[in-house]
């Protein structure tokens, strides 16, 4: 059974802004890999587009490009609905978001760079994991 993962915000504006690194190694397994499945929400595909769209200079792409790619994300990933809200239990309203796909998913990971933010989502049996210490779970990198 693939493993269940929600990508933060920040894993993919990393991953836009360098071809280089675990961040774009991850989203270029999505979809490829019989090892993970990502999981999103109509929340937090809308937070990627707002998002990447303030990073669009930044990252060197245009919005079409941006739009194709978490276009792809949708195509290829759990499509879930939440039907209930964990909140605050986090700092940030936006990774109560996440927090609260990944516990409806039932993950086994959430994949950011700000893993402190998630301090108490072990209670949800689940674990902040850097796309590096991810990729190195799934055997992908050393």
């Amino acid at each position: 059974m693939p493993l269940q993962i929600v990508i933060d915000t920040n894993v993919l504006i990393s991953a836009f802004r360098s071809q280089q690194g675990a961040p774009f190694r991850l989203l270029s397994l999505i979809g490829e890999s019989s090892l993970f499945e990502i999981n999103i929400s109509v929340p937090l595909i809308l937070e990627y587009e707002d998002v990447t769209k303030r990073y669009l200079k930044e990252i060197g792409l245009i919005q079409k490009d941006v739009s194709d790619i978490i276009d792809y994300l949708c195509s290829v990933g759990n499509r879930r609905r939440i039907y209930f809200l964990w909140r605050p239990l986090l700092k940030d309203p936006k990774d109560d978001m996440i927090l609260e796909l990944a516990v409806e998913a039932q993950c086994d990971y959430i994949i950011s760079f700000n893993k402190r933010d998630f301090v108490g989502i072990q209670q949800f049996d689940l674990q902040a994991l850097t796309p590096q210490e991810f990729l190195k779970i799934i055997g992908e990198i050393s």
